[in-house]
């Protein structure tokens, strides 16, 4: 039934004997990456690095120097050539590429030093858990379910995994840019179940995009959506274990 879901998502049905049935007990979870497990550097620390990397540091010490960069940056964002951009920019690398350089050509301080800016935001440490996210993972994996990943990111973020010492916990991965797909296509979400053996309809998908991880939704998963807020803390991850536990 998991080949033939994957390879006819629209397809997607069940049979009666399906429908009358209690739902199967989740036997795997999936994670979104980006802010749901992990979260980039606040932006100080990222522009930092860049100063440093690229001899621009004096230029923050300037008063409301990271303020301005910031204003710049989401004023760039907004534009429409930038917007344009964007979109499928995690297809692939290439393309993520050409969408920061489209976006961060808009900013003073970081015109002229893109390729300084992108290895800072792609370095191993530029990305970190949240602070409930591996005693999260640990208590699913002493609960006997599956782990995976399925995340609209444009390389490797097993790097990342790696560095955290977080690769063991988990898996599988099912990353846009290998897919040349984003979510909310199923075949990412189906992909992941099929990888870790388990059926869709045991597992449940945790994101926080009510459109690109909910999409989950469509294929038979359950999906659990967080708040879509910065968070400092703990992201309240230890809901996923009432859930599936």
């Amino acid at each position: 039934m998991i080949q033939t879901l994957f390879e006819t998502p629209s397809a997607y049905r069940l049979t009666a004997a399906e429908t009358a049935a209690p739902l199967p007990r989740v036997e795997a979870v999936l994670f979104d990456f980006s802010n749901t497990i992990f979260q980039m550097i606040d932006l100080e620390t990222w522009l930092h690095r860049i100063g440093e990397a690229t001899g621009r540091l004096a230029s923050l010490d300037e008063p409301g120097a990271v303020a301005e960069i910031s204003r710049q940056l989401r004023e760039a964002f907004r534009l429409p050539s930038v917007v344009a951009l964007q979109e499928g920019r995690d297809r692939s690398s290439e393309r993520h590429r050409r969408a920061m350089w489209g976006w961060w050509g808009h900013v003073d301080f970081l015109r002229g030093v893109e390729d300084a800016a992108y290895r800072e935001l792609t370095a191993p440490d530029a990305w970190v858990p949240y602070p409930d996210t591996k005693p999260t993972l640990q208590a699913l994996l002493d609960h006997g379910l599956r782990i995976g990943i399925v995340s609209d990111f444009a390389w490797d973020l097993r790097t990342h995994l790696a560095h955290h010492r977080l690769d063991d916990l988990i898996h599988g991965c099912v990353i846009s840019c290998e897919q040349d797909r984003e979510k909310p296509d199923p075949h990412l979400f189906l992909k992941a179940c099929a990888d870790l053996g388990v059926d869709a309809r045991a597992t449940l998908m945790v994101g926080d995009n009510p459109i690109r991880d909910g999409g989950a939704a469509a294929c038979g998963l359950r999906t659990y959506i967080l708040p879509a807020e910065n968070r400092t803390g703990d992201r309240g991850l230890a809901d996923v274990l009432r859930l599936v536990t």
